[in-house]
């Protein structure tokens, strides 16, 4: 539906709010129309999650106007939201892991006998709106053991049984599949009517492409214009975003170490995924891994760092068989492990960038019980400017950043413990194209400086751009290695999706073909 055809959806005029020592929002304006999807992209710390906050009754505007169906309206709380039709589901989501995908869809609103709560009644009514929506799920089923993408599914389903017609989605992709993120897509064009619409949050550029009909762009707080999807390349949607050129098609260029070999990985296996899986990495060299969900990549990494125990096999460092039982080993012996999950596991958001910053590190600023403020202060200063990491002040709490510049702390934090391995597991995941070619730029430096990277990414065109060479996980096993001029998105999903037996039978003679031949330097 074309914008002269009916009042908008949902309007925002001028929108305005700033915290202390910064202006998140100035001026901005957004409108959705129904029966649209509309993208809503920007660099990390644009402004985007302030603007959505707003929209949930999060956040009250310092400035602005909003309009529901063309009439002015105040969103005062998250139930006041809700009252309006607007629904959000926020990147990280907002479930209770002990509860069912009954329970979470209704929490609130159960059906009750009295004071009870109508458990068939319950599990009815979810089994009745999970097949609505086409999804396969099982009511009774706890969220805790769902999958990532299940678990999305659950926040949609939740979102939509309240009758939202506002449904806003920061960053839905980003843990799933090429299949999953099909699936998605079909639940949201079925949820589009001329009644409701979606706001699409997503820094995957060929998304906005397949999903959106149209583009508004935010920079620094400010808006920035809104383009037709279909009439715009997104090279000058990106261009848009960041306010500079950046080269979306870029390729790794050639290994140039020495070849040495610093960690050697050898028949390791665990009782829950992995199964005999061996690998190399080299001085200065950046390993990408790759595979489907569920491959067992991230499972090696934290077999590798001690996180999770080994069932049999070894690990070298620097030629040395090594016992590690727990990151922290890992860490003591130079091998550095950034999660994919860095809200959990890779900062504490509460404390500020520069406690961040120094905690893998605090032995090295401490000396008879007191510590070198100074020496902290200028480490925190020197780190955040050279990754870019966008703070009023290095005492800012890590939890008031956008997640792109949280994901920068914790490549900080690394950095500064001076690791000669870096185990990188999805680093660029919810960080726009500006701050992805920073990350980018980084990683080749750090191998040009004889750090040896190996990097976990789902997103192949990311693999391709800073890997020396790619090894393919496929259910628990490493299938194959190709070096820089055998690897695309086509050979590493033919490796990606071949099943146990294909990997395992007599005619896997592709996979042995790459396998067996020498890599190249």
């Amino acid at each position: 539906m074309s914008p002269d055809q009916a009042a908008p959806l949902l309007e925002v005029r001028g929108a305005a709010k700033a915290f202390p020592g910064v202006k998140a929002l100035d001026g901005v304006d957004l409108t959705l129309f129904g029966g649209e999807v509309l993208a809503l992209i920007g660099e990390n710390g644009a402004g985007k999650s302030t603007l959505m906050k707003l929209l949930s009754g999060v956040y009250t505007p310092d400035e602005g106007e909003f309009f529901v169906d063309g009439e002015p309206v105040e969103i005062t709380s998250p139930a006041r939201a809700e009252e309006l039709g607007i629904a959000i589901i926020h990147q990280e989501f907002n479930l209770v892991p002990d509860l069912t995908v009954a329970q979470n869809i209704y929490l609130g609103r159960e059906p009750r006998i009295g004071p009870f709560i109508n458990e068939a009644a319950l599990n009815r009514q979810a089994r009745e709106l999970l097949d609505e929506l086409g999804l396969q799920l099982d009511p009774t089923s706890r969220v805790g053991s769902l999958t990532v993408a299940s678990q999305q599914m659950v926040e949609i389903a939740k979102a939509l049984n309240i009758n939202a017609r506002v449904l806003i989605m920061d960053e839905p992709t980003a843990a799933l599949n090429d299949a999953e993120v099909a699936t998605l897509h079909e639940l949201i064009r079925r949820f589009v009517n001329p009644a409701t619409g979606v706001i699409y949050i997503s820094h995957r550029m060929p998304e906005l492409k397949a999903i959106s009909q149209r583009i508004t762009v935010l920079r620094d707080g400010q808006y920035v214009g809104t383009v037709n999807t279909a009439e715009t390349h997104m090279d000058q949607v990106v261009g848009m975003m960041v306010g500079r050129e950046i080269d979306t098609t870029r390729r790794q260029a050639p290994y140039a170490g020495d070849g040495s070999v610093v960690l050697a990985v050898e028949g390791l296996s665990t009782r829950s995924k992995l199964k005999n899986v061996s690998l190399t990495l080299r001085k200065g060299e950046i390993l990408g891994v790759a595979g489907l969900m569920g491959a067992g990549r991230t499972e090696l990494a934290r077999a590798i760092v001690g996180a999770d125990p080994m069932s049999s096999g070894t690990v070298s460092i620097h030629g040395t068989p090594r016992t590690i039982h727990s990151p922290a080993a890992a860490a003591a012996a130079g091998v550095g492990y950034l999660s994919e999950d860095r809200k959990a596991l890779g900062v504490i958001t509460s404390q500020s960038v520069r406690d961040n910053i120094v905690l893998s590190s605090l032995p090295r600023f401490f000396r008879r019980g007191l510590g070198d403020e100074r020496g902290i202060d200028d480490v925190a200063r020197e780190y955040t400017d050279r990754l870019r990491i966008k703070t009023p002040s290095i005492r800012q709490l890590v939890k008031n950043l956008s997640g792109g510049n949280q994901q920068k702390v914790v490549i900080a934090k690394w950095l500064v413990r001076d690791c000669d391995i870096l185990i990188f597991d999805e680093p660029t995941r919810g960080i726009d194209v500006g701050a992805k070619a920073e990350i980018y730029d980084l990683l080749n430096s750090l191998a040009a400086e004889g750090k040896s990277l190996i990097v976990i990414s789902s997103e192949l065109p990311e693999v391709l751009a800073v890997s020396h060479r790619v090894a393919v996980m496929c259910e628990g096993r490493l299938v194959g290695e190709l070096d820089q001029h055998e690897a695309s998105q086509e050979s590493i999903m033919d490796l990606a999706t071949r099943t146990e037996s294909a990997v395992a039978g007599p005619h896997s003679a592709s996979q042995a073909a790459v396998t067996e031949r020498p890599v190249s330097s």
